[in-house]
Parts: C-alpha cells; structure tokens; sequence
C-alpha cells in the first residue's frame, strides 16, 4: 500500500488520541493522528514523523500522522495499514493460494473479523491485529488493554471448533525484527487467550512489513513466541 504526498515533520505533543501537534517546515502544525493506540514509546518529543496529505473538503488537519522514526527503525503507525496491506498480500495469493474472493468486515457470531475466504471448500475467517510496539528485536501486541480482542479470539476458537477455517494475523508495521509475542504484562488475559487459541488450532502468524515513508509491504514471516 501506498501513500500520497508524505513529507517530513518533528513531533512536539499529542494533546489527544486523535490529533498531533508538530513542526512542518520550521512552523507548528495540527495533524490528525492515524492511530488512537498509546504509542507512548514512539511519539516522543522532537521524534521525526511522516505525514501524509490529506486531501479532503471539510477536514481540519491537512495532514495525516503515518509513521514515526525509533532510533534505525521507521514504523508505520496508521490503524487502517493493516488492513490495506493484508488484503493487498491475501488478494495476490500470499496466504491462501487456493482462495477465493476475500470479503472484508464479515459477521460471525457476536464479532465481525476483518475478512473472510473460501479455500478447498472451507470458510476461513481472518483477524488483522497491526503491531507497533518493539523492544530489542522483539515486538508485542497488544500496547493496551483489548477487551475486543480477546472476544475475537474467543470467536475464532469457537468457529475453529465448528471445523471453519480460523487465522489471527499480527501485522509486523517495521522490520528487521526477532519475533513476535503477546504482551503479557499489558494485558494477561489476552496472551492466555491467544495461546489457548493457537492449542485449539487457530492458525497465528505474524508477517513482518517492509516501511519506507510512502509505502508498508509485507515481507515476510517471523516467528511467533508463545
């Protein structure tokens, strides 16, 4: 996936989840911040940051914030990334080469994942969970508590036991990392449910990304560490 018109910026504060203030060009500027996540770790005081231009009647910020610099690294922070790229990767046949159309935002039971595909005859549902917290090499999910997420394991669990196919996929926003693990530490109870989830045989993979300030391409699988 790509992006238009990305320039340069130096993070200053984020008064709220959703917007940001930055420098843009030696003047303070408002941007909308694509991701109502924490980011704590990233979004640091005179941290260089990408925007995007965002081209839309109506808006108040010009700009959007996608990406922010942590030491050797650039890591796309946009929510909506994820998605994007997944479908881009599942739609050339990357992930189940057998599939067929891929449908987005599908019902099942209480929750509604973020796509579906029929391969060999078997529905398969598909949770996209973007990552965007590293330490040493290493990357964790979730950066907060995620009482949906859970209940999204818990529905692939269960649509795993009525024999469809069931997949929760981490979608790696940076590279060059050691591997993937539930932060326990933020929220225990979502680790517990994705390793009961993967001993119940739903598929969990964690597909690292190549990110440069226009663009975020998966690459690659890493491992995952349960």
């Amino acid at each position: 996936m790509r992006y238009e018109q990305v320039v340069p910026a130096v993070f200053v504060r984020r008064p709220n989840r959703f917007i940001a203030q930055v420098l843009l060009n030696g003047a303070e500027e408002t941007v909308h911040v694509k991701n109502t996540g924490r980011c704590r770790e990233l979004l640091l005081p005179g941290a260089r940051v990408w925007l995007s231009r965002a081209d839309k009647p109506g808006r108040k910020t010009a700009f959007d914030l996608i990406a922010v610099e942590k030491g050797v690294r650039l890591i796309n922070i946009d929510a909506a990334a994820p998605n994007a790229a997944f479908a881009e990767y599942a739609r050339a046949g990357r992930f189940l080469p057998d599939g067929g159309l891929l449908r987005a935002e599908v019902p099942c039971g209480a929750s509604r994942f973020d796509f579906s595909m029929e391969a060999d005859g078997t529905l398969h549902y598909i949770e996209v969970k973007g990552v965007t917290l590293e330490e040493n090499g290493l990357v964790r999910f979730p950066d907060a508590p995620t009482l949906r997420g859970v209940k999204h394991l818990r529905e692939l669990t269960a649509a795993k036991a009525a024999g469809l196919g069931a997949h929760v996929v981490f979608i790696v926003q940076m590279s060059h990392v050691l591997g993937f693990m539930p932060n326990d530490r933020t929220h225990p109870a979502f680790g517990e449910a994705l390793r009961e989830a993967a001993r119940a045989g739903v598929n969990v993979q964690a597909l690292e990304c190549a990110v440069t300030p226009d663009r975020m391409e998966i690459i690659r699988s890493v491992p995952v560490l349960l």
